[in-house]
Formats: structure tokens, C-alpha cells, sequence
């Protein structure tokens, strides 16, 4: 996560490119003419007038590449390291000029505003990734809840979700499993400034119910559940993300509706002026709140960092205790973590060396 220059210089960006890219990359960022390369384009070949491609990267990733090569992020060798031949300000002069090759960049929000990813704060940042997230009691009854979630960008701007929870219980001496209610979510970037360092996202879902209620594996109803999503960047380095939201049962005598507010802090910072192995201290201020007459809200709070498990980045890990304190009867601490594939940068196993 580093904050573009204020001020690049685009002219000195094209003569960069010039002299430096265009002979592979081509005049408009689609690649030169196979015919004049002397080598096999690999698979993560990039075409940069695409902007699906190259808009929501940050400029650390570009960076990252520039001044190592292909395999400062695990990609190819193929692309040369620039780092003893380009000044910082050369690099990010170049990285301007080659986000010109997008013509409709406005709609895609930059990857400058996609902010590591909290365990329970949702962030507003459209996003494809699968992420598999467990949360386990560490007293009490043994239960934990394991979430398959699928998230996929479409038009830009827009991200659909499904989220399949499997969970696992001991009952009357008996552990048994099941799954729970199913997800189903559709998010919208509504603003975003790279300026203001802003995001700000609208999403709808819908809870099927797929679990046994029972067994404590659902909430017996169908229920939707609206919030927004809204990320900010206080320093080039540090955030805060926050998430305002209802869940609204269809039969609210089963399942009261209640409303629910979540909110991350935190911070990056990685060696090799911030293109290495990225570490992402983060604590969670978690809150809920039945609507219903007496109710008390439901506080927690969770320390949590963030790691970077693959060079290209592309591989993620969380791991974090959450901790109720208020309203403790019957809620018991938990420990929470996952493991994050962001599959638009490559297959699992690709990017690691």
C-alpha cells in the first residue's frame, strides 16, 4: 500500500517507456508485435490498456516489478530488473504514464484503496478472492464455524458474493456438523477517491435457510441483511475501514432483527521499502445489537494481524482473538483466522518463488 506521488510527471513517464518498455510492451501497453521479441510470452503476459488488469493494482506491486523483475513478485523472468538504472521518481513517473493506457479508468477503483482485509470488518474494495475463514471457541461447548466464501468482480465496479458457512458443534456429548445458512450478496462501489484516500460501497444479501436451527446452525428464516462498507486511508501506510449494517429476518417472532456496527484499524509495513513480505497489525472493534425492547449491545474486540504468504502476494493468512466485553453471558472468546487466495493473480501454486 504506497500512495502515488502527487504530482507525477507523464512526460517523463512516456520518455521512460520509451527508452526502457516499449520494445516488449509496445506503444499502447498490449505488448509489441510477437515477430519483433526474441522470446515466449508466459501466461501472465500483461496487456495494460486492459483495465480490469492493471487498475486495481497498487503501485507497490508496479514497483515491486520495476525495480526486480519478474521475479520480485513471482512471475517471469523474462522482465528485466530496472532498479540500478531508474531513480525512485523515474519509477514513479513510468507507473502514471502506463496507468494512462486504461481510457476508462473511472470505472475501476484504484488499487491504492484495496486495504488488507480485516477477519470480520467487510471492506469496500470490490475483490476476487476465495477465502476460507474458521472461527473457533477456545471455552465453553467446542463449536467452531468454517466459511467458504467465493467473491467475483464484474462490470467494474460490482462484486458478487456467496458465502457457504459448515459448522461443527458438540451437543449433548456428541459432536455433529452441518451447514449453515448460505449467503448470497451483491456488492457496489459507489464513490471512491484516490485523492481523498475514500471508499465507499453499498451491499445487499440474502441468508437462505440452509441450517438447522435446531442445532443452532441458522436462524430459521430467511433474512437479508444490507450495509455499507467505507475504507480510509489516514497516512500512506496506515487505515481505518468501517461497516454499518441490519440483519432483517423475514419472520422476526423466530429471529429478532438487529443491527450490527464493525470497524478495523490498522497498519503496513514490509522490509525492502515496502516491497517485501507485507505484515498488517489490525484491531477490530465488533458490535451488535438486537432490535427488540431490553436488549444490550453486544461489544468485542479483536487484535489481529495480517502476513503475505506468497511472493506475488497473492496468498494471504489472518489470525486474531476475539474477545467479548460486553454482555459476556454465553459468549465465549474465539479464536478466528483464515487464509486468503486472490485468484485474479494466478493459480494457487503460481507466484511463490
Amino acid at each position: 500500500m504506497t500512495v502515488s506521488p502527487a504530482h507525477p510527471n507523464l512526460k517523463n513517464g512516456k520518455t521512460v517507456w520509451n527508452n526502457g518498455c516499449i520494445a516488449c510492451h509496445g506503444a499502447d501497453g498490449k505488448g509489441a508485435p510477437e515477430s519483433s521479441t526474441v522470446f515466449t510470452r508466459p501466461d501472465t503476459w500483461p496487456d495494460m490498456s486492459r483495465c480490469d488488469q492493471t487498475t486495481p493494482e497498487p503501485d507497490s506491486a508496479y514497483k515491486a516489478v520495476i525495480l526486480h523483475g519478474g521475479r520480485g513478485l513471482g512471475f517471469s523472468q523474462i522482465m528485466p530488473a530496472f532498479g540500478d538504472l531508474l531513480t525512485d521518481e523515474q519509477v514513479d513517473d513510468v507507473i502514471a504514464y502506463l496507468r494512462t493506457f486504461c481510457k476508462n479508468d473511472k470505472h475501476f477503483p484504484l488499487g491504492v484503496l484495496n486495504l488488507p482485509r480485516a477477519i470480520v470488518t467487510e471492506k469496500a474494495f470490490p475483490e476476487d478472492e476465495l477465502v476460507i475463514s474458521t472461527a473457533a471457541n477456545v471455552s465453553g461447548p467446542g463449536s467452531w464455524t468454517t466459511d467458504v466464501i467465493h467473491e467475483q468482480t464484474f462490470a467494474g465496479k460490482n462484486q458478487l458474493e456467496v458465502d457457504v458457512p459448515v459448522n461443527y458443534a458438540r451437543i449433548n456429548g456428541d459432536w455433529t456438523s452441518g451447514v449453515g445458512d448460505i449467503t448470497i450478496g451483491m456488492k457496489r462501489e459507489i464513490f471512491s477517491s484516490e485523492r481523498a484516500g475514500s471508499i465507499l460501497s453499498l451491499q445487499g444479501g440474502i441468508l437462505l435457510p440452509t441450517g438447522d436451527s435446531h442445532r443452532g446452525f441458522g436462524a430459521g428464516t430467511t433474512q437479508f441483511e444490507p450495509f455499507a462498507a467505507y475504507d480510509q486511508l489516514i497516512t500512506n501506510r496506515t487505515f481505518a475501514q468501517f461497516e454499518l449494517g441490519a440483519d432483517l429476518p423475514v419472520d422476526s417472532s423466530i429471529s429478532p432483527r438487529s443491527l450490527f456496527f464493525r470497524s478495523a484499524f490498522g497498519g503496513s509495513f514490509a522490509p525492502d521499502h515496502g516491497l517485501g513480505r507485507l505484515y498488517s497489525p489490525m484491531i477490530e472493534f465488533v458490535a451488535k445489537r438486537d432490535y427488540m425492547t431490553g436488549a444490550s449491545t453486544q461489544w468485542d474486540v479483536l487484535p489481529e494481524m495480517q502476513v503475505t504468504v506468497s511472493r506475488r502476494q497473492h496468498i494471504r493468512a489472518a489470525a486474531g482473538y476475539r474477545k467479548p466485553f460486553t454482555d459476556v453471558s454465553g459468549r465465549a472468546p474465539q479464536v478466528e483466522f483464515y487464509v486468503l487466495w486472490d485468484w485474479a493473480e494466478g493459480h494457487f501454486w503460481d507466484g511463490w518463488r
